[in-house]
């Protein structure tokens, strides 16, 4: 499975799926997924996308396949948008489209704004332009993990996340593939977590730009996110029908097949 250094003792794994005619050129699509969570975050992404475009999901620092962090890491909101910097030039491409759910959606904001020179198009998907309203929750989310474990703690916190719509097999499979997150990445992560806002910065995004959130988000209401949407010059807001704040999870098909038309557009 592809890895690569991007720092002394930290490497990074990530996922090719490219069903791509081989004579004809074609973009690569950058995946980047959320909290406790690893490139399978966009399984359901893979058959919607391969076909025209090399899918590139990414395993952020710290998750699924890359280097676990320990709890004293020193997490850094840009060096984790650094790491996908890194990432696009180790491919070797000019330019990708960059898609992000969640938290990832939020490092896709901060790529585009700071290195529009790398960003074909931008699809965020359920993902908050700022943090800092975690700040009330992260604290018993920590305590919970060191008292219970990660899996114990992804069970307890996915209704907001999923929704009431997911099934009782798909919320169990997300448990299972969240709960692999090493206890000491989330730790040391969570604390990074209020602290990241990117609202200042999405004024200068000129990629062609996706934003889709649901309408009972607790990240954001849909006015919050319109707030900040609007001011991407020429972007465009879906609004899905659901009560869950990770779409791409709850809505797999129907954001996926939002994302295909997007990026062939």
């Amino acid at each position: 499975m592809p890895h690569f250094e991007v720092s002394p003792g930290v490497t990074l794994h990530y996922t090719v799926d490219d069903f791509t005619d081989p004579w004809v050129p074609a973009p690569t699509v950058l995946l980047l997924h959320g909290l406790a969570e690893s490139g399978e975050a966009f399984r359901a992404f893979v058959p919607a996308l391969a076909r025209q475009a090399r899918v590139v999901r990414l395993d952020l620092r710290g998750y699924g396949g890359s280097t676990p962090m320990p709890e004293d890491h020193p997490w850094r909101f840009d060096q984790l948008v650094a790491d996908v910097v890194a990432l696009i030039g180790h491919l070797g491409v000019a330019r990708v489209h960059l898609v992000g759910g969640k938290i990832g959606g939020t490092i896709a904001l901060a790529v585009a704004a700071r290195h529009p020179e790398l960003v074909e198009k931008l699809a965020v998907l359920g993902g908050p332009a700022s943090l800092t309203n975690m700040a009330g929750r992260t604290p018993g989310w920590r305590a919970q993990i060191a008292a219970e474990g990660v899996p114990a703690w992804v069970a307890a916190s996915n209704a907001g996340r999923m929704g009431t719509r997911m099934s009782p097999a798909a919320l169990a499979w997300w448990t299972q593939m969240m709960g692999r997150t090493a206890a000491s990445t989330l730790q040391g992560f969570l604390q990074m977590v209020p602290s990241v806002d990117v609202t200042a910065e999405v004024d200068r995004i000129r990629a062609p730009t996706l934003v889709v959130t649901t309408t009972g988000s607790g990240l954001g209401s849909v006015e919050e996110v319109r707030a900040w949407q609007e001011r991407i010059a020429g972007s465009r807001l879906v609004v899905v029908e659901n009560d869950s704040y990770h779409v791409a999870a709850s809505d797999p098909d129907e954001t996926a097949a939002l994302v295909r038309d997007f990026l062939a557009g």
